[in-house]
């Protein structure tokens, strides 16, 4: 039996911190989570962790690429690197991430996606249990970086293709959009994590769609609605808009990009405060920038994407951001250092939460016996 003894770590529990911990895992699940002891399972390989902090894998539920490939490329080359690029930043479960484009190009991300995913069981890459169905169903006036000529609103003959494929595990659309009922309705026949992404959405616009089943909004505060916008679209009286909506509502959850570039320290801190760590994700939403030297890039698909600026911290378009350029690993850092919470409801963020909403917390998103062994090493500095 293989077993490995992890020792001289603080583990990173849901709740708390266990100093001077050791993890067991046999054939590549978590079997014990205690205190150290000096007894050591027979044959086991032990690893000093140094006194560092040890850590659930990261759960990355938005995330367009890195190491040079977007999965728009719908390339395997390009999808393998980009996970073989966020592994090595600590993310263990990806959720691969479309982008606006043609029905062809989206197809072709898919049928990437699903090949390296099957590659996932050699070791090195993170599992990909399905992707994200991000673009291309967003409100003409909220595209943002996103090439606006692969925008539209969606419809059945579309979407039912892409569903079809039994591949997609979370479906984002505009809810103002026609036919975003139809949409959700479907994703959630489909057992999908519904949300509201790139959308000027009022109130009830809102509320409808919540009806219908969407539980999530993209990036808080990027592409998204405020009262200003929605008065700007439907005139007055003035009306709530998505971010009233996911402060008001305890069953919505949201995500922040915690780059240090698209979010100032206090709204950082504002959310995690006010929206909470079981509510609140960390993603990286990140372009084929991260790890990459400085430079222009395309996000999206290489040919037909928008041409983006990286400038050693964050991608950017000719008139705004275009994409963070990290890691996960990077905002948990940034997101410990803007709130000052706990580590562990950091960690949190960017691990159970996000595996919970998704449902997949019995396999992975904690240390906990049983769990598979998705484990990440911190330095005593993080």
């Amino acid at each position: 039996m293989n077993i490995t003894v992890i020792h001289n770590v603080t583990a990173i529990l849901p709740d708390k911190l266990l100093p001077n911990a050791r993890v067991v895992v046999r054939e590549g699940r978590i079997a014990e989570v205690s205190a150290a002891s000096k007894r050591m399972p027979k044959d086991a390989e032990v690893v000093d962790g140094m006194g560092g902090y040890l850590s659930p894998g990261f759960v990355d539920v938005h995330v367009h690429g890195g190491g040079g490939g977007d999965f728009m490329d719908g390339t395997a080359d390009a999808a393998r690197v980009a996970c073989q690029t966020h592994f090595r930043h600590g993310t263990t479960t990806i959720f691969s991430t479309t982008t606006t484009g043609t029905p062809a190009e989206i197809h072709a991300m898919i049928a990437a996606c699903q090949a390296v995913g099957k590659e996932t069981a050699t070791g090195g890459l993170p599992r990909i249990p399905g992707i994200h169905l991000y673009g291309p169903f967003f409100a003409a006036d909220k595209v943002g970086a996103h090439p606006a000529a692969g925008r539209r609103d969606p419809t059945p003959e579309e979407f039912r293709a892409y569903f079809k494929t039994g591949f997609i595990r979370i479906a984002t659309c505009a809810a103002e959009l026609r036919g975003a009922a139809a949409f959700y309705q479907m994703a959630q026949k489909e057992g999908c994590f519904i949300t509201c992404g790139h959308s000027n959405a009022s109130w009830s616009e809102m509320d409808r769609a919540f009806r219908e089943g969407m539980r999530h909004v993209d990036h808080y505060w990027c592409a998204m609605s405020c009262v200003s916008s929605v008065r700007g679209r439907l005139g007055t009286p003035m009306q709530g808009s998505m971010e009233e909506y996911v402060l008001f509502n305890p069953e919505m959850s949201t995500e922040v990009i915690a780059d240090g570039q698209h979010l100032a320290p206090e709204l950082l801190l504002f959310a995690y405060r006010m929206i909470g760590p079981k509510r609140l994700f960390l993603v990286t939403d990140s372009s084929r920038a991260v790890d990459m030297p400085v430079g222009q890039y395309k996000i999206g698909n290489i040919h037909t994407g928008n041409d983006i600026t990286h400038d050693g911290k964050v991608s950017r378009t000719a008139t705004g951001l275009g994409s963070s350029s990290v890691g996960m690993d990077h905002m948990v850092r940034t997101m410990k250092a803007a709130t000052g919470a706990p580590l562990w409801e950091v960690i949190r963020m960017a691990s159970l939460t996000p595996a919970e909403r998704l449902g997949i917390d019995k396999e992975v998103g904690s240390l906990k016996a049983g769990k598979r062994a998705d484990l990440v090493l911190f330095s005593k500095t993080l």
